[in-house]
């Protein structure tokens, strides 16, 4: 092909190396494994280039979930309890999904099924209309853990 993308023919590859050196270009194969290869009069450089652009341009405009994760104890006070649902709404609004985790430790372990899942039921209730809960509160472990995501 020439410089226009108009076909030029089936020619021999020292003819077409001196085409694309007199003007000025490379010659690039675009199908090697097609009978006779297929070749290209561009300049590779600029070519590569606008191939780059196109590909950071892709880039900015993918956006990235991140899950982020707020831990809690079960004596958790109250007031501590509203910042860090404070801090998941925060999460939520820029689209982040959120790992809300519930750690016991020692004996606590055997309130885990009353005070635990309360617990962690309050804060689904009240994220209930800022979010979607993707995955139910259930034990893994030690902890109990609940996944929220942002609503669409």
């Amino acid at each position: 092909m020439g410089v226009e993308g108009e076909q030029i023919g089936v020619i021999s590859a020292a003819k077409a190396l001196e085409m694309a050196y007199d003007q000025g270009l490379d010659l690039v194969e675009v199908s090697g494994k097609a009978k006779p290869p297929v070749c290209r009069i561009m300049n590779y450089d600029k070519y590569r280039y606008e191939l780059k652009k196109k590909q950071q341009e892709a880039k900015k405009k993918q956006t990235v979930i991140e899950t982020k994760e707020i831990k809690f104890r079960p004596k958790t006070e109250t007031h501590d309890l509203n910042f860090k649902i404070k801090k998941i709404k925060k999460f939520l609004s820029q689209k982040n999904k959120v790992k809300v985790t519930m750690r016991f430790r020692g004996r606590e372990i055997i309130y885990a099924q009353s005070v635990g899942m309360d617990a962690i039921k309050r804060i689904a209730d009240t994220l209930r209309e800022d979010c979607i809960i993707l995955q139910e509160p259930k034990m893994e472990g030690r902890q109990l853990v609940m996944f929220v995501g942002p609503t669409k």
